[in-house]
């Protein structure tokens, strides 16, 4: 995601906006019917606690809609179509939409563009609250998002809202599929999708061995900016990724977030040589950059970027997979972004 924009905008590194048309509800199918054969489904009503307060849910939802990022993913995975979410600009395709999230929907028979697709709707300007009441909506899933208290209490003059379990932007994407599953009665369901999905990124870090043990910081460099240098923590999702691939996170980065439950931490440039890690990951908006972080005089003396063990991605689309993680984007994911690991360990030697 473009590096050092609003808070909001770093949390959830990358995304959002544009829309389409289409309407209606669920298909039976779509709803989650295909989902239940595989596990009895939850008992309703069930309460669900969460940092904006507790919602309780009378019955199943049948019309599902969605807000910020991951929540239409974990929906979709779980074999329910949303009947609207949200449009992805950062790092989507001509539909407003991933690959990702194009293959789930063609293989539930609801493509964008269809009769039974999602309704599409930007939050570029914010939540768009006129919208999301359209889709008239059974329950608002926002397991991972930054809704205020304002944002939470209007939501929930449409429909029962689930809000995020702890902080803002924060959520693992293990929580969002959990927190989904027990909202839609899907809970046995959401486990095996956590499950399968843990083993198949277990599997892809298996072809990689020589990142087990390797340390890593992922943050934004950025020498033309402001803040050229930004950090993110082990409360943000991109160094949950690299963590769930084996590597550990870097001393220094451990050290400076303690105590904090921040998602990311500003860093001065003067003090990027104490940057140490045996892999640095930032993303860029082209090559260019890449090569100037290289010969700029202070983001130059990290490390990792001395060493030829810098990661640095310019494709929006991998970046926006990892920084809004799901059970539907990680396995993409892995496939694109493990090669680029192991070449920045290979370099360091």
């Amino acid at each position: 995601m473009a590096p050092l924009r609003t808070r909001a905008l770093l949390a959830a590194a990358a995304v959002l906006s544009v829309s389409a048309c289409s309407t209606g509800p669920a298909s039976e199918k779509s709803a989650g019917s295909g989902g239940n054969e595989a596990g009895a489904a939850d008992a309703f009503p069930v309460t669900i606690e969460h940092a904006l307060g507790e919602t309780v849910l009378e019955e199943k939802p049948e019309r599902v809609a969605t807000v910020s990022w991951v929540n239409a993913d974990v929906s979709l995975a779980l074999g329910v179509v949303p009947v609207g979410m949200p449009t992805d600009t950062y790092g989507g395709n001509d539909k407003g939409s991933t690959p990702w999230k194009d293959a789930k929907l063609e293989e539930l028979g609801a493509p964008i563009g269809s009769e039974d697709a999602p309704v599409q709707y930007s939050e570029t300007d914010g939540l768009p609250f006129d919208d999301i009441a359209a889709t008239d909506p059974d329950v608002i899933l926002a397991a991972y998002s930054g809704l205020s208290q304002e944002d939470y209490d209007t939501l929930s003059d449409i429909a029962p809202v689930i809000a995020y379990p702890e902080t803002a932007y924060g959520t693992a994407w293990q929580d969002s599929t959990r927190l989904v599953g027990e909202a839609l009665g899907l809970s046995e369901q959401a486990e095996d999708l956590v499950a399968d999905t843990e083993k198949a990124i277990d599997d892809a870090a298996a072809e990689y061995p020589q990142l087990e043990g390797k340390s890593f910081i992922y943050g934004t460099l950025d020498p033309a900016g402001a803040e050229p240098v930004s950090l993110y923590t082990a409360s943000d999702n991109r160094p949950r990724f690299l963590s769930s691939l084996g590597m550990k996170e870097a001393e220094v980065i451990s050290s400076a977030a303690e105590g904090s439950d921040e998602f990311f931490i500003p860093w001065s440039a003067e003090r990027a040589n104490e940057l140490e890690s045996d892999v640095f990951v930032t993303w860029v908006p082209d090559e260019a950059t890449k090569d100037a972080i290289a010969t700029d005089p202070l983001l130059g003396q990290i490390p990792a970027v001395r060493s030829g063990a810098l990661v640095a991605d310019s494709d929006n689309t991998l970046t926006l997979s990892i920084s809004a993680a799901s059970p539907l984007s990680l396995p993409w994911a892995v496939e694109k972004f493990l090669p680029l690991l192991g070449d920045a360990v290979d370099n360091a030697g």
